[in-house]
């Protein structure tokens, strides 16, 4: 018999975080570690050279990126002293991936002629059914997905087995569970779960990531400003790297930024199968805000709510009007729009669906296998949030409005997307 599911929860200390006792240790630790750094790309760059023997960079563009960032985290962010402990190790993190994948490649140029065929890429908000269907199709043993522990360390240090980087996501993952024991209420992470390829983008200092803990608008705006097709290729060259390392011929992809980078992504992979969520915006923002709200404490001792809220309405608005914008960018025999109605019913027939328009067998091995995954890892296991729009600062009906252009295309009536 399985266990008995928590009872749903309304998190009311979104402004005033109220942590575990459990986790004071910890923060206390990474506060004290947070005091002494220097949150600049030089400091961030030595440390990653001196943690690794390697000092090729590549593709110098990404010092600009850098530099902008860490001039946003520390005058905008309002980081805690646990916060810029985190940050700087996750930046640290990323500039040794850099160096890492470098290196890879300059003693193996044959990397770069791996093709990367044929992936499929979803594209969708968070909170839109993207998680799921992800999952599921990462689930199939005859794709090759990214998981979370290889997200983080795409290539491991020399000598290293495997283990190593798993056990440093577990303990990640620990610490994230102990100041945000809630957190897996609404996105579950585990060790091997399918990630985004937006953490292969954190390693080129671009894209959302950042954006979705860390309140750092100056950098957001030069992102949306800039061409981003060389940090897509950047995580093609990743995808070669991974794929020559540990195998697989066909990708599933997934991020919420790809929808205001329709022309760019396909750009980057021109023979993609894409796949597009959609759900109500009002409930999508409701969700995904008060997501991205609570996971502001780990960096930020008082985040405010309702900023973030509007914050993230607007920034919502720009991937949902960049879908409504460029969807048609995507062409129409290598693209399907499902709506989280639609998959809630029928998992099956969506699923089919894709595969259909993918040219994918979806075998009786990949059926089993994502009901096996479906069986071990039930929706909903770790209890549910009960979600209000007032406690991030919205108003569903300008929601509606603001978006009502995407929601009347998209959403709709039942089978009206088109």
């Amino acid at each position: 018999m399985s266990a008995p599911r928590p009872d749903p929860i309304r998190l009311d200390d979104l402004a005033s975080p109220a942590y575990p006792e459990s986790a004071t240790p910890m923060r206390a630790g990474l506060g004290a570690y947070g005091a002494t750094l220097d949150l600049s790309p030089a400091a961030l760059m030595s440390t990653a050279s001196e943690r690794t023997g390697l000092d090729h960079w590549g593709d110098p563009a990404f010092r600009e990126r850098l530099e902008i960032l860490c001039t946003a985290l520390r005058t905008e962010a309002g980081l805690s002293d646990t916060g810029v402990g985190i940050v700087f190790e996750q930046l640290v993190g990323n500039l040794v991936n850099r160096l890492r994948l470098e290196a890879l490649i300059a003693e193996h140029p044959e990397i770069e002629s791996i093709a990367i065929t044929r992936p499929i890429i979803i594209c969708g908000l968070p909170r839109s059914g993207t998680t799921h269907l992800h999952n599921l199709i990462a689930a199939d043993p005859n794709i090759r997905s990214l998981p979370y522990w290889e997200s983080l360390e795409p290539i491991g240090a020399p000598g290293e087995d495997e283990q190593a980087r798993r056990d440093r996501c577990s303990a990640g993952l620990d610490l994230l569970d102990a100041i945000m024991p809630e957190f897996k209420r609404m996105h579950e992470m585990t060790v091997d779960h399918a990630h985004e390829e937006i953490q292969l983008l954190a390693n080129d200092i671009s894209g959302m990531l950042f954006e979705t803990t860390y309140h750092v608008p100056t950098f957001a705006a030069h992102y949306k400003a800039h061409d981003q097709l060389p940090s897509y290729n950047y995580v093609k060259r990743s995808l070669q790297a991974m794929q020559w390392l540990r195998g697989g011929t066909r990708w599933v992809l997934k991020s919420p930024q790809h929808l205001e980078q329709f022309p760019t992504l396909y750009a980057a992979f021109p023979d993609a199968t894409f796949v597009v969520t959609h759900r109500d915006p009002v409930e999508v923002t409701r969700s995904m805000i008060t997501m991205v709200a609570y996971g502001s404490r780990m960096a930020c001792d008082h985040p405010d709510p309702v900023a973030i809220g509007q914050y993230w309405l607007r920034r919502s608005e720009d991937l949902l009007n960049g879908c409504l914008r460029d969807r048609d960018v995507l062409p129409a025999d290598q693209s399907i729009d499902i709506r989280f109605t639609d998959f809630m019913a029928d998992e099956q027939a969506t699923l089919r669906a894709i595969y259909d328009l993918a040219d994918q067998p979806f075998s009786a091995e990949a059926r089993e296998s994502m009901a096996a995954f479906t069986a071990e890892h039930p929706r909903g296991r770790h209890g549910e949030v009960i979600y209000d729009h007032a406690a991030v600062g919205l108003d569903p009906d300008d929601v509606a409005r603001r978006l009502g252009g995407y929601r009347d295309r998209f959403v709709g009536q039942p089978g009206s997307v088109s």
